[in-house]
């Protein structure tokens, strides 16, 4: 334990606090839905550490709380935010069009670059691993990063009928997922 993780939980309430006093249950949603697709593919990261005896990434260290093998509590509060921060650069116009291309496409891709990107430094620091040469920026970007914002900005965009269902089945995916794997052992 570590004292700068309840100053880091108290920020990510504050942060969902803020949306919701405004009213903003969009970009809510959009932080659960990208959350959600961050406890998937951490739970298939440590399956993939259970059954080949590696993960694709690690969390070897400096972390207060090791919550699996790629992840551990500063990183899963980051990205509890993440998909809230995505909205805010997301114009409110759904159509309008960033340097050519959809706003939305453009959003979720160049969050999904800088996400890799800053992962390419975090490797090279002894907190955090990529386990398996073919595993780095590239693959990170396309089957980790896309999907995150991906589901972020569908799930603002979406109307509130259609996101929360998509939320709650990922979130009960997730919740499945880690009591099942977790009393197996697995995870």
């Amino acid at each position: 334990f570590q004292w700068h993780i309840i100053t880091l939980a108290v920020l990510v309430l504050y942060v969902y606090g803020n949306e919701y006093e405004r009213g903003n249950y969009k970009a809510i949603a959009a932080g659960l839905a990208l959350y959600s697709v961050h406890w998937f593919v951490e739970i298939v990261n440590a399956l993939i550490q259970h059954f080949s005896g590696h993960a694709l990434w690690t969390v070897p260290g400096n972390t207060a709380f090791s919550i699996m093998v790629g992840v551990g509590i500063e990183i899963s509060l980051m990205f509890s935010i993440a998909g809230i921060v995505a909205t805010k650069i997301l114009p409110k116009d759904p159509a309008a069009r960033i340097l050519g291309v959809n706003s939305r496409v453009f959003v979720a891709v160049s969050s999904a670059a800088a996400a890799s990107i800053i992962e390419i430094f975090l490797v090279r620091t002894p907190g955090f691993a990529w386990v398996y040469p073919f595993w780095g920026a590239l693959p990170v970007f396309i089957t980790v990063y896309i999907p995150f914002f991906a589901a972020a900005v569908y799930a603002y965009d979406a109307p509130l009928k259609k996101s929360m269902p998509l939320i709650g089945a990922l979130g009960a995916i997730d919740v499945a997922g880690l009591v099942v794997f977790g009393l197996l052992g697995w995870i």
